[in-house]
């Protein structure tokens, strides 16, 4: 009897030793930090690092992540992240040039300024197409766009994207160039102060609808400045992806800020309006 408590408890000291504890939960830390796991957990780092790099092998070059993969951790140089892969989506947020704080909403009233004002502060959009995917070909397909309407100093109601020919929904385009872009106001923090729902009718959402169309040479610069300084990451996407601008030229403005129905306002109206 005594023997076996012994076996017992050897055996729930061996458990609590060789078994650690992790937090799901990640932050940054320092290529000092990184060091000191790999070195203490060697037998878990590489997996973790290879696991991590090979997520983006399907759809980015080798380029990439080939640095990652092939040299060893204690290789890399002070200035190296853990992951090459990682910096494709990255960047100093200082980059971003945001104001800081975005303005409240203009009176529900203003229907033409409340949908300009959500068409230029809202970083991205739902847009929908028809959908040229064998499966449900000639059915509505929807997608998410990062999207900008100008610089935020500048707004002009004309929502910019940058595309690549590799999406589905540029395919859609190519064959039925008429899309919708929906924006909701619950993106930002207005809705969520308010403790409206999404669905809300009081939780603003604007549908813009037209034709897409490819950004001509004598806006390209205009197109650049609009989208790279709302979204810096983007000048830094493979260019073996054949990136290109386009832009929705609109023929309806829908919108739905209040309760009791939606409004349609005239493009006059909505131009004329500012966001500011």
């Amino acid at each position: 009897m005594m023997l076996l408590h012994l076996l017992i408890a050897l055996m729930t000291l061996c458990v609590g030793e060789c078994y650690t504890i992790r937090s799901s939960v990640s932050w940054a830390v320092t290529k000092d930090v990184v060091d000191e796991e790999l070195d203490t957990h060697s037998d878990e780092a590489p997996a973790v690092l290879v696991d991590n790099i090979g997520i983006w092998k399907q759809a980015y070059p080798s380029s990439v992540y080939q640095d990652a993969s092939e040299k060893k951790a204690d290789q890399r140089s002070k200035s190296e992240d853990v992951s090459s892969a990682s910096r494709v989506f990255s960047y100093r947020m200082e980059e971003v040039k945001a104001p800081s704080s975005v303005p409240e909403p203009p009176p529900h009233e203003e229907t033409a300024r409340v949908a300009r004002y959500m068409a230029h502060y809202s970083d991205w959009g739902h847009l929908a197409t028809i959908s040229t995917q064998d499966q449900i070909k000639g059915l509505p397909f929807g997608n998410i766009f990062s999207v900008s309407d100008g610089p935020l100093d500048n707004s002009t109601g004309v929502p910019y994207f940058y595309v690549t020919p590799m999406d589905n929904t540029v395919t859609d385009l190519r064959s039925f160039p008429f899309a919708s872009l929906t924006f909701s106001e619950a993106e930002g923090d207005f809705c969520r102060k308010q403790v409206y729902d999404p669905e809300d009718p009081r939780c603003a959402r604007l549908t813009l609808t037209g034709k897409m169309v490819e950004v001509g040479p004598e806006e390209l610069d205009f197109a650049k400045e609009a989208m790279f300084s709302r979204h810096p990451v983007m000048k830094k996407w493979p260019h073996g992806h054949k990136w290109f601008f386009m832009k929705l030229v609109l023929q309806q403005v829908w919108l739905q800020d209040w309760v009791g129905g939606v409004s349609l306002i005239p493009l006059e109206e909505y131009f004329k309006a500012t966001p500011f």
